[in-house]
């Protein structure tokens, strides 16, 4: 949902909205779509890209199509929670193109990882290569993800 104190008009929300769900949505379209002029509508995306809340624009892949087909979550527990250690293993994880996602979670482990492989053995040699010879690992566990059952990027807006 969006900030209730954020200066977002209705208006806004609905551009947002029709480009998170179709990015390639042209300028005269969207326009017709949140009923304003082209001009218009380019400022206020312009605005809402310049303010941070439109990040960018990607492309969705299909990681089968692709040789990425099995992901799986990993849990890191660090043997270390001191700044210089957060900060190594946050610099080693951003150079690693495997790992699409690192957030660091409250609870009984330091950090979540989203990985993408292509199969089993891609990932024991990923494990064996590169996490467990990321800094500060004292720990991990794997789930290698069986079906994937929702996945999207779309805020409720």
């Amino acid at each position: 949902m969006a900030n209730p104190d954020s200066d977002l008009d209705r208006i806004d929300l609905k551009i947002l909205a029709a480009l998170q769900a179709d990015g390639r949505l042209t300028n005269q379209k969207l326009a017709d779509t949140v009923a304003l002029s082209p001009t218009a509508v380019l400022a206020r995306t312009q605005r809402l890209t310049r303010e941070g809340y439109i990040l960018g624009y990607e492309a969705r892949l299909n990681p089968l199509k692709l040789g990425c087909g099995m992901m799986v979550f990993v849990e890191v527990l660090l043997d270390k929670t001191t700044p210089n250690v957060f900060e190594a293993f946050k610099a080693a994880v951003q150079v690693q193109p495997a790992i699409l996602e690192c957030h660091m979670v409250a609870g009984g482990f330091d950090y979540l990882l989203k990985t993408r492989m292509a199969d089993m053995v891609a990932y024991r040699d990923f494990a064996g290569t590169v996490l467990w010879q990321l800094p500060g690992v004292r720990e991990t566990r794997t789930y290698a993800v069986m079906e994937e059952v929702k996945s999207t990027t779309q805020l409720p807006i």
